[in-house]
């Protein structure tokens, strides 16, 4: 069963959708685009998962919608697998990010903590420039398939705006957040 679980790239990276999305259903095209793989591979796929009996599909408006079982049998020990898989790749880029000769801090928001009302993933304060931070956030969004919401400050601009009483920069700081690299104090 579980040779028929994680055979293929494509299955692996079905599966990190459906099980961190339980309450979304997919139409196969749209699955396709979210995946980044050729639609054969995705509906060969789907047919695997499907046949196992974790994911289902209802045929709607001529569209056939796909979604995770959530009363499959191993679901719960599937999505924590996920989870922690994620959580090892994700302090992997965050490392990297942390390691950054000019970053002061970094935390952690929204996606992270599971925090669907934060503005922000990811919070960064440091003289690095964008190209660095943006290549560090493409390697991320290349292994998970999803973009990163973040905010990028220079030091000089976060003291200004702490010293302004920002209402964007006190949102962030308010919000439900683990952080990751303090040296602001420093």
């Amino acid at each position: 069963m579980l040779e028929s679980l994680f055979g293929s790239r494509t299955r692996v990276k079905l599966l990190r959708l459906f099980l961190s999305h339980s309450e979304q259903r997919w139409f196969v095209r749209e699955l396709t685009r979210v995946v980044q793989e050729q639609i054969n591979s995705v509906r060969r796929e789907l047919g695997h998962l499907e046949q196992l009996g974790l994911i289902t599909s209802a045929q709607e408006q001529r569209k056939k919608y796909y979604r995770v079982n959530t009363n499959f049998t191993l679901y719960p020990e599937l999505k924590a697998l996920f989870i922690k898989a994620r959580v090892t790749l994700e302090k992997d880029v965050i490392e990297k990010l942390c390691r950054a000769a000019k970053v002061r801090y970094v935390s952690l928001h929204g996606y992270f903590v599971d925090d669907t009302d934060s503005v922000v993933d990811l919070f960064v304060i440091g003289d690095m420039t964008e190209r660095q931070l943006q290549q560090l956030l493409d390697d991320f969004k290349q292994q998970f398939g999803r973009e990163l919401r973040y905010t990028h400050m220079t030091l000089a601009e976060y003291k200004y705006r702490h010293d302004v009483t920002d209402k964007f920069l006190f949102n962030i700081l308010h919000s439900k957040h683990i952080v990751l690299f303090d040296q602001l104090t420093k």
